[in-house]
């Protein structure tokens, strides 16, 4: 196979790269538990310019195997007034769930495709999107054991801790909300941990 580069984007150099990112998004949300079909990636189409124009500390990080994506993350971060927490099932203390905008970092999106799986892809794509980030956490959601049993292992390798169970929306499914605490060098804005 092909070498894999990565690249990072960040905030508005972000929106341009929408077009390469559909056939991954498309095929990875095709496959259970997602089952989306084109419903989904026309509501990735609206959604992703708007995360950008909207959150701050928007980053993206794109796998290629020239010139093919083969993979991609974003996120950004959670502002003070965000809803991130509100939707966990069993509340946490407020200390936990305060924000400051510049305090958490939230993983929307890891779509690694099928072929590229399991040859550390998703881990090169974490270490790049977590880098020098400046903030004291990480937080993603993912779906419950056993629907999604190799993404749960690869956040627990990474040092994800499961702090609680979300559901954001009543028509859609229940997810475990995973905490990732950087050292105290991320926080500071400097390398968080070695790239891959």
């Amino acid at each position: 196979m092909a070498e894999v580069t990565y690249e990072r984007f960040e905030g508005a150099e972000a929106v341009g790269q929408r077009d390469a990112l559909l056939a991954a998004y498309e095929e990875v949300f095709a496959d259970a538990p997602y089952c989306e079909g084109p419903w989904g990636v026309a509501e990735f189409i609206d959604r992703y310019p708007q995360q950008i124009r909207t959150q701050l500390g928007f980053r993206l990080v794109i796998a290629r195997a020239a010139p093919e994506v083969v993979g991609f993350t974003y996120g950004y971060q959670l502002p003070a007034t965000t809803g991130w927490w509100g939707n966990l099932l069993e509340p946490m203390p407020e200390d936990f769930t305060a924000e400051t905008g510049d305090r958490t970092f939230a993983v929307i999106e890891m779509v690694v495709r099928r072929p590229w799986r399991r040859r550390g892809v998703a881990a090169g794509l974490h270490a790049r999107l977590v880098e020098g980030l400046g903030v004291e956490r990480v937080t993603l959601t993912v779906r419950p054991e056993p629907e999604a049993a190799p993404a749960r292992a690869a956040y627990a390798a990474w040092g994800y801790r499961k702090v609680g169970r979300s559901h954001p929306s009543p028509e859609g499914p229940k997810y475990d909300v995973m905490v990732l605490t950087l050292p105290q060098s991320a926080a500071d804005g400097t390398t968080s941990q070695p790239l891959l």
